[in-house]
């Protein structure tokens, strides 16, 4: 946005639309280089905007950046578009469409959220403001917990602990390389839930 554009904004457009202006480039400023070491001189700078107009709109970078991660957290969940429905092609096909969209996932947002890790304040705020059952996690173990009920699963089967094997397959490709710098093998989704709905154990002589 040039300069003039800015004033433009200031001049002509509501309160509504300038914070949304000071919240588009937070969230992408976060998608672009993370969270951490962001500073409202930065937001302001990108924005062209003075730094004191951020806080006629934001109580302070806490509640701006919660915002901005909110929103792009949000933007990466759309992003992935509509999941397989219960009771709709093979599980083993349902569950790998899962487990691809959980790895994009936490490869957009995870970085962001190690960014915060010296910032408790804003995950804090973030956790208060998570909305039930809208994340990914949550969203497959409604997905196979209505499967079980349909009898596609087997009556033992734990939805939660399935879930979270999935989610810990994420975490685990995205922050080998975020804490250790290393390129981690990816994740091959056939064999993952090859592994998961079969299990590793020798079959019985």
């Amino acid at each position: 946005m040039s300069p003039r554009k800015a004033a433009a904004l200031r001049d002509s457009e509501s309160d509504q639309g300038l914070r949304d202006h000071l919240l588009a480039t937070a969230q992408r400023l976060i998608a672009e280089q993370g969270a951490a070491g962001l500073t409202v001189r930065a937001i302001a700078r990108a924005a062209q905007v003075a730094d004191g107009v951020l806080y006629n709109h934001f109580t302070d970078k806490d509640e701006l950046l919660t915002a901005a991660v909110t929103a792009h957290i949000a933007e990466a969940h759309a992003k992935l578009g509509e999941l397989p429905a219960p009771g709709t092609g093979t599980l083993a096909e349902n569950l790998r469409a899962y487990l691809r969209a959980g790895l994009t996932l936490h490869r957009t947002v995870l970085p962001v959220f190690a960014g915060l890790l010296a910032s408790p304040s804003i995950l804090a705020r973030l956790a208060e403001a998570e909305e039930p059952h809208q994340d990914w996690r949550s969203l497959l173990t409604d997905y196979l917990s209505a499967e079980k009920e349909l009898g596609r699963l087997a009556s033992h089967a734990d939805p939660h602990t399935a879930a979270a094997l999935l989610a810990g397959i994420c975490h685990d490709e995205v922050l080998t390389t975020l804490l250790s710098h290393a390129t981690p093998a990816r994740a091959d989704p056939d064999a993952v839930i090859a592994a998961l709905l079969t299990g590793i154990a020798p079959e019985p002589e």
